[in-house]
């Protein structure tokens, strides 16, 4: 069981359900009030965010995290969305575990998991890991826009925001990992290319085969291909299912966990290999982007949380792909 406010809308588990949270968060929210949490399995935690896009009554808190406590500490999976929400995490860590936080691993640079690094950045002992393209993302016209953005409509919550370089670079040949062991627990940090952002890490607890995959598969509402790849996307859902064949329990970066046969993997593989198809076909076919995209309408996803907000981005975003693979190849 989470724990719950009165003032927040929350399922009853956070694992196989279609049940989304409705958590508000408000400003006036002590940094040492822990966030609603669920126990997946033993010694694994996680925070299952709204599913929404970032605004004032979220402020922030629409994108998971999680935590694992060893014998010897705890490794926390993404830090939320802004500083503010970063402390309520360690805040949330303290309210099951006095054990010391050793770890911090940012699956990926987007703001929604990794905003709230810099308060991890003040704990002593803690090592940050992150993609290598992370530091790409720091030097880009992408961040400085989306931290005003951010500052903007969470001024409070922003306060002390500073981009944060990670301690250990994980990268190289794609699919390559790094281990660490805490506690009796390894963890293997993969590459997972750049199939939504600047780089996409994958994280496997290798005796527990809990897979924390990020934003590779979204569960409970759209696809979003933010600034990586569809075909580098595709290639790594196929890698994942060849490698992790016997995971038990995955936790995507967006709703909730899946058991197998994780239901939401297929889903997403199936969108974007079809909006792939579809604007393929209106490249080969001579139609121009701003038509494709205006007619591209998949039905049977209206249902679906931020379809709406995001198709035509994800039309759009692929129809440009796809020119470059019509006209110059992979």
């Amino acid at each position: 069981m989470p724990l719950v406010s009165q003032a927040d809308r929350l399922p009853q588990r956070a694992v196989d359900t279609a049940e989304i949270p409705e958590i508000v968060i408000s400003v006036r929210d002590s940094d040492r009030k822990p966030l609603p949490y669920y126990r997946v399995a033993p010694d694994v935690y996680f925070l299952y965010g709204n599913i929404a896009e970032v605004d004032r009554k979220n402020r922030g808190f629409n994108g998971n995290a999680g935590f694992v406590v060893t014998d010897e500490g705890v490794v926390v999976i993404d830090s939320l969305g802004t500083p503010k929400l970063g402390r309520r995490l360690i805040a949330t860590v303290r309210k099951v575990t006095d054990k010391p936080i050793k770890y911090l691993i940012l699956t990926h640079n987007h703001p929604d998991h990794s905003y709230g690094a810099v308060a991890f950045r003040r704990l002593p002992g803690v090592r940050i890991i992150g993609h290598v393209g992370t530091l790409e993302y720091l030097d880009s016209d992408n961040f400085p826009a989306s931290v005003a953005f951010r500052r903007r409509i969470l001024t409070l919550d922003m306060k002390g925001f500073k981009g944060v370089k990670p301690d250990i670079l994980v990268g190289g040949e794609i699919y390559s990992h790094t281990n660490f062991t805490l506690g009796g627990k390894t963890f293997a940090v993969y590459n997972a290319d750049h199939h939504h952002s600047f780089g996409d890490l994958v994280v496997h607890q290798v005796e527990d085969r809990v897979l924390w995959i990020s934003d590779l598969a979204f569960n409970n509402r759209s696809t979003f291909m933010g600034d990586g790849h569809s075909g580098a996307a595709l290639e790594a859902i196929d890698w994942m299912r060849r490698t992790f064949p016997d995971t038990r329990l995955m936790i995507p970066g967006h709703g909730s966990a899946q058991t197998p046969p994780f239901q939401m993997v297929e889903k997403t593989y199936r969108y974007i290999k079809r909006l792939r198809d579809e604007m393929r076909s209106a490249v080969e076919s001579g139609q121009d982007m701003e038509s494709a995209v205006r007619q591209s309408d998949f039905a049977d996803w209206h249902e679906t949380p931020l379809y709406h907000e995001n198709h035509k981005k994800n039309a759009n975003f692929i129809y440009r792909e796809m020119e470059q693979e019509v006209y110059f190849g992979k």
